[in-house]
C-alpha cells in the first residue's frame, strides 16, 4: 500500500507516476477525502479540548456552588458533535483505506515506461541451442514417453491440470528437491508453509482484494489455496519490528501453487506453458530499505544460478511499468529457450516490492538502538516454478535419436541418464 504521507506531499508527481502503470487512474478522490479527513481531525482535536476545559469547569462550578446545567447541556452538545464527527472520520478513512488499496506501487526509477511487449533484455546466457533435427514440442514428447498423462489428469481434476507418471514424476520430485536444497545451501533458511491461508494473509501479500477472481477460495472455512509461496512468506514476521542487524532475512519454500488463470489460451500455450496447479520453489527476502535493490542482484543471480547447473540457456529481461504486478516496484524475469516452439517464456520473475507489502503487514525493522522503526523491504523470486522448466528440460535436451538427457545433477535421484 502507498504512504498516504507521501502522497499528500506530491499528489501530481505520484499520480503521473503511477500512470505510467495504468494510465487511468485519477487520484482526486483519494486527495479530496484526505483533507476532509486533516479537517475532521483538526476539528474533533479542537472539539475535545473545549470540552476538556469545559469539564475542569464543571468541576470549578461545583466547588464555587454555581448552577452547572447550562455548562453541562452545552458540554453534551460537543460530546454529541464529537461523535457524529467521529463516525464521518472513521468512514472517509474506509473510504480512503478502500481507495488505497487497489492502487499499484510505485515504479522504482530505473524502470522502462512502456507495454508488455517493450521489456528491456538484458543479457543472456550460452548460446541458444540450434539442433540438425526437428525438435518435438515438450506435450509430443512427454505423451510419446508416458511420463505426462493430462488425459487422466483431466478426468480427475479438469482441464489444465497436468500429472507426472514414473521417470516424469521422479524427474519432477529431482527438480523440486535440487532447487530446495540448491537454495538452502545459499544460506537461505527452509520454510515448509501451509498451501492454505486465511484473508489477512493475502490482503497482506496483495492479492485481496484486487486479485480475488484468480484464487481459489474454499468457502467453508473461508480459506484460500496458495497461488505462490510469496503469499505465504510475506506475512512469516506480520507485526514484528526486527533488528537491522538480522537484515536481510532470507528464506526458500517449496509449495504446490494453484491459479484460476482465467481467460483463453493459445496454441503456445498447450501442455505446461500455462496450468491450474504446478510446482514451485521461491525466494523471499527481509531486507533494509538501503541495500534492498542489492538484495535483488543477488536474488536474480541466485535464480540464474539453478539454470546454470542445470545447463540451460536463457536470458534476462527487465519488465516495462504496465508489466508490474501489483506490489511490485521492479521486476527481473528470467526466460528459458523452448526450440519446440521457438519462443522464450519465464520461469522466474524476482521483484522488488519496497515497503509495499511491509506497510499492509505492519512489517519493520529498528535500524538502530532507540532509533524509530521503518517499514522493511520485501522481495521475492521464482527459485523456480517447474512446469516450464520441465518443458524446457525435454524441448532443449532432445537428442537426434528421439532421448532425452537428464541433467547431470539430476540423474541420480532420477535413476536415470535419459528419458
Amino acid at each position: 500500500m502507498l504512504d498516504i504521507h507521501r502522497l499528500r506531499e506530491d499528489p501530481q508527481g505520484i499520480e503521473q507516476q503511477l500512470r505510467t502503470r495504468e494510465p487511468a487512474i485519477d487520484l482526486g478522490e483519494i486527495v479530496k477525502l484526505d483533507k476532509r479527513r486533516l479537517e475532521l481531525i483538526r476539528e474533533v482535536e479542537a472539539l475535545k479540548a473545549e470540552r476538556n476545559e469545559g469539564s475542569q469547569m464543571v468541576g470549578q462550578y461545583k466547588k464555587e456552588g454555581k448552577d452547572t446545567s447550562q455548562l453541562l447541556s452545552s458540554l453534551a452538545a460537543v460530546s454529541a458533535r464529537i461523535d457524529s464527527l467521529d463516525d464521518e472520520l472513521r468512514e472517509t478513512a474506509a473510504r480512503i483505506d478502500r481507495l488505497l488499496v487497489v492502487l499499484p506501487n510505485l515504479p522504482h526509477h530505473s524502470v522502462p515506461v512502456g507495454v508488455k511487449e517493450e521489456k528491456v533484455i538484458l543479457r543472456t546466457a550460452g548460446e541458444r541451442p540450434n539442433p540438425d533435427f526437428t525438435v518435438k514440442h515438450h506435450l509430443e514428447v512427454g505423451e510419446e514417453k508416458g511420463i505426462l498423462d493430462f488425459r487422466r489428469a483431466a478426468m480427475i481434476a479438469g482441464t489444465r491440470f497436468p500429472m507426472y507418471v514414473g521417470l516424469g514424476a521422479r524427474l519432477e520430485m529431482a527438480l523440486i528437491q535440487f532447487m530446495f536444497f540448491h537454495h538452502a545451501a545459499n544460506g537461505y533458511t527452509p520454510v515448509f508453509p501451509p498451501f492454505l491461508a486465511n484473508a489477512e494473509s493475502f490482503y497482506v501479500s496483495s492479492q485481496l482484494p484486487k486479485f480475488a477472481d484468480d484464487l481459489y477460495l474454499i468457502e467453508k472455512d473461508n480459506l484460500y489455496l496458495n497461488p505462490t509461496a510469496e503469499s505465504l512468506l510475506a506475512n512469516l514476521h506480520r507485526g514484528e519490528i526486527l533488528n537491522a542487524e538480522d537484515l536481510p532475512k532470507d528464506y526458500v519454500a517449496y509449495t504446490p501453487c494453484f491459479r484460476r488463470e482465467a481467460g483463453t489460451y493459445g496454441e503456445e500455450e498447450r501442455g505446461l506453458i500455462r496450468v491450474h496447479q504446478f510446482n514451485k520453489v521461491e525466494m523471499f527476502k527481509f531486507a533494509a530499505a538501503d541495500t534492498s535493490y542489492e538484495e535483488l542482484d543477488r536474488l536474480i543471480a541466485d535464480a540464474e544460478g539453478v539454470l546454470q547447473v542445470l545447463g540451460i540457456h536463457y536470458r534476462v529481461a527487465l519488465l516495462p511499468t504496465e508489466d508490474l504486478a501489483q506490489q511490485a516496484a521492479k521486476t527481473v524475469d528470467i526466460e528459458v529457450y523452448l526450440p519446440g516452439q521457438g519462443r522464450y517464456y519465464e520461469v522466474s520473475s524476482c521483484s522488488n516490492c519496497e515497503d509495499f507489502q511491509a506497510r499492509r503487514g505492519k512489517i519493520r525493522y529498528r535500524p538502530g538502538p532507540g532509533e524509530k522503526p521503518l517499514h522493511v523491504h520485501t522481495l521475492n523470486g521464482s527459485g523456480l516454478a517447474t512446469t516450464r522448466l520441465m518443458a524446457a528440460i525435454l524441448e532443449n535436451n532432445q537428442t537426434a535419436d528421439g532421448r532425452v538427457q537428464i541433467p547431470q545433477v539430476l540423474q541420480e535421484m532420477v535413476g536415470a541418464e535419459f528419458l
